[in-house]
């Protein structure tokens, strides 16, 4: 590997690195805040609108990141302050004195993720111009999910010696401080990480291309027919398929799966390109009918589906962006999709939610249908490609 991509991956390495410190603290928090919310004498009204109202700030947000990074080009200033704001707010969680204080360092830390994720997708992006795109989102989303697997595994070990929320939510610092630690490495390290990926004359639009604002229709349509995995859990519990203890089992399953099989199908896209998004979104669309038509087995397979799913979310999507985006918009782009994305999968949630009550049938065709529906749009996405050269 020539030098610039051995330093291109060294980059890669290290964001995953503080990732993995990053997911450990905040899915840790994640993994209990419902409970934690209820001890501090919040209802199920105010636990579902704080969980709802921080993922829609945390997806909606990152429009108004991801334009202010390409209008400023301070990506790593940005990303600081994305970073310090979610890590901080996570062990504060232990000084709540009230479920009112606890929801808005829950909210904060969405925001934080909201500011830090699309200027870090982009500086990513320019790694991934050096050892590629997939590999490089991968290789990260990887890491990334490492640090969602062991996060809950420790509270959970805390939780069922000491039956502490707030020692648990203390126990985060120590691994919030590490990845702002990371982080401050990572920035003195590579300054400059757009200089990993040479620019060349300016002859690239500099506006979003019709085949960008079909992959985003694409990719929303996807994410509507997505499953949030508790409402599987719940299912999966009320029809007495798996017990209570297999619960985060499953739920390990697919995080598994999902950092594993990101490292295999990051470097499937570098060898085959867009073939592979279409290939995989077809696969996990039929996580939906074995969820929650079959049994144990079935249900198993499906939740694997599930993180196949997630790990073609976290690394094959982001991956598919940077050739779709003019560099100058890069950050807008990688704003608009996750927004975009977060938007349609909290629509599709309730939809799903209120097919759930009335009809199973309906449910799963629902998911299906969306997931589904996205196919030809691929396709076309595709096609466009093949078309026009890829964007500089």
């Amino acid at each position: 590997m020539p030098a610039n991509g051995r330093r291109a991956l060294k980059f890669v390495v290290l964001i995953g690195v503080l990732s993995f410190f990053a997911d450990f603290t905040y899915e840790g928090s994640r993994s209990i805040v419902g409970p934690y919310l209820a001890t501090l004498q919040a209802g199920p009204v105010a636990i579902a609108t704080v969980s709802g109202l921080g993922e829609l700030l945390g997806y909606a947000l990152r429009l108004v990141s991801g334009r202010a990074a390409d209008r400023s080009g301070k990506f790593w200033p940005i990303t600081i302050f994305g970073y310090f704001i979610q890590m901080l707010s996570v062990p504060a969680l232990a000084l709540a004195g009230n479920w009112q204080t606890a929801a808005a360092l829950i909210v904060a830390e969405r925001v934080g993720k909201a500011i830090r994720n699309p200027p870090r997708d982009v500086m990513l992006s320019h790694a991934g111009k050096r050892i590629g795109h997939g590999w490089a989102f991968g290789l990260h989303e990887a890491l990334d999910q490492l640090g969602a697997l062991f996060g809950p595994l420790l509270v959970a070990l805390l939780l069922a010696r000491r039956g502490d929320y707030r020692l648990a939510y203390a126990s985060t610092l120590g691994p919030a401080l590490i990845c702002l630690t990371f982080v401050l490495i990572a920035r003195l390290l590579y300054p400059k990480p757009e200089d990993m990926e040479a620019e060349p004359p300016n002859v690239a639009p500099h506006n979003l291309t019709g085949a960008f604002w079909m992959y985003l229709t694409a990719a929303g349509l996807v994410a509507a027919g997505f499953v949030d995995y508790p409402l599987m859990a719940y299912h999966l519990q009320q029809t007495s398929t798996i017990s209570k203890e297999f619960v985060p089992v499953f739920y390990a399953v697919a995080m598994g799966v999902s950092g594993m099989g990101s490292l295999v199908l990051g470097r499937l896209y570098d060898r085959w390109g867009f073939v592979v998004l279409i290939a995989l979104t077809i696969a996990a669309a039929l996580f939906a009918p074995l969820v929650f038509w079959g049994g144990f087995w079935e249900a198993l397979t499906g939740v694997a589906l599930w993180g196949l799913g997630m790990g073609v979310h976290e690394s094959i999507i982001p991956a598919a962006v940077a050739p779709l985006a003019p560099r100058r918009r890069r950050a807008s782009a990688y704003g608009l999709v996750t927004a975009g994305y977060g938007l349609c999968w909290f629509l599709g949630s309730i939809v799903i939610g209120l097919l759930y009550k009335t009809s199973l049938a309906a449910t799963v065709a629902f998911c299906l249908a969306a997931q589904v529906a996205a196919i030809p749009v691929l396709v076309a996405v595709l096609r466009s490609i093949r078309r026009a050269p890829i964007l500089p």
